[in-house]
């Protein structure tokens, strides 16, 4: 894929946007910021999640497309019914999301910032976003830039935006904070 052009990111949080933004500017896109995540749970940290990605993108003006209101319904809908593991089922509800929107708009491709995190199944997100790309005829561009984690972190403290502790989903919060017998594994 060709540098420049526009791009959807869908951004998962600031921390991550943060950290891949910068990329992008320096190689020309025209990045749009695009906050779907009916997984994060409970709603107050859905609105911190939120109103940080607001703060990030307004602070670089950068366009954000938000999804605002608590897709939780939505998410457990599509989650407890997949036959794939749940993070394949919500990095695919997320990254089809992203694409369709992409298409709809006539972005020349679409990214995620789940693509920072060491924490996120790679594989996986990178099948979402090419099979997306594949249903809606749009360029998925894949990076690995779990390298720009701690560059997204340290930003991120600087400019005092939100930086939370888990995934977002509920079984990720229980194995960051619940009791850690290993019943909670995708």
């Amino acid at each position: 894929m060709s540098k420049g052009g526009s791009i959807l990111l869908h951004t998962c949080c600031a921390v991550c946007f943060e950290a891949v933004y910068p990329v992008l500017l320096d190689e020309g896109r025209q990045v749009t910021a695009f906050f779907y995540n009916p997984n994060i749970h409970p709603y107050r940290e859905f609105a911190k999640r939120l109103r940080a990605a607001e703060v990030a993108t307004e602070a670089r003006k950068v366009p954000l497309i938000a999804e605002k209101s608590y897709g939780l319904q939505t998410y457990l809908d599509e989650i407890l019914t997949a036959d794939a593991g749940r993070c394949q089922a919500c990095y695919a509800l997320r990254l089809e999301r992203t694409a369709a929107e992409a298409a709809k708009r006539g972005f020349d491709a679409f990214t995620t910032t789940l693509l920072t995190s060491p924490h996120q199944k790679h594989e996986a997100v990178r099948s979402a976003g090419e099979s997306a790309s594949a249903r809606h005829g749009v360029a998925f561009l894949y990076r690995d830039w779990r390298d720009r984690m701690q560059i997204g972190l340290e930003s991120a403290k600087r400019r005092s935006l939100y930086r939370q502790q888990y995934c977002g989903c509920i079984w990720s919060e229980y194995e960051r904070f619940g009791p850690h017998d290993g019943r909670a594994g995708d």
